[in-house]
């Protein structure tokens, strides 16, 4: 149903440098590059962040990325931890979405949570 999304950021360097490691170990990769624009994707971009240049204020959004394996919503997390990412939710399993929802939530540069998720139950 999305063919594609974007997001605004106030520093795209910075954004860019979370979102090329996060989305690394989810098998994403950066496949196109200008100084309007960033898109992210495995086959062609889905995922584009660019510059802060429209409205005011800050709007938080909720970003989910699916990953293959429990093991690469780990992964994720360890990684956007080592960009100092703000912690929302550790990974785990979250029953109140379904029995096998495995997920760890942090925050990008710009403050918006972002999500890796896992579908598979887990063994």
């Amino acid at each position: 149903m999305i063919d594609h999304v974007s997001i605004q950021c106030s520093d795209l360097a910075a954004s860019a440098r979370f979102y090329d490691a996060v989305l690394a170990v989810l098998g994403a990769k950066r496949m196109f590059d200008s100084p309007e624009a960033i898109g992210y994707g495995t086959d062609m971009p889905t995922f584009w962040i660019g510059p802060h240049n429209t409205g005011t204020g800050f709007r938080e959004s909720h970003l989910a990325f699916t990953a293959p394996t429990r093991e690469a919503v780990d992964a994720f997390f360890g990684t956007a931890l080592q960009h100092d990412a703000e912690v929302l939710y550790r990974p785990r399993e979250f029953p109140e979405y379904h029995r096998s929802y495995y997920a760890a939530f942090v925050r990008d540069p710009d403050g918006n949570n972002v999500e890796a998720v896992c579908h598979t139950a887990g063994g």
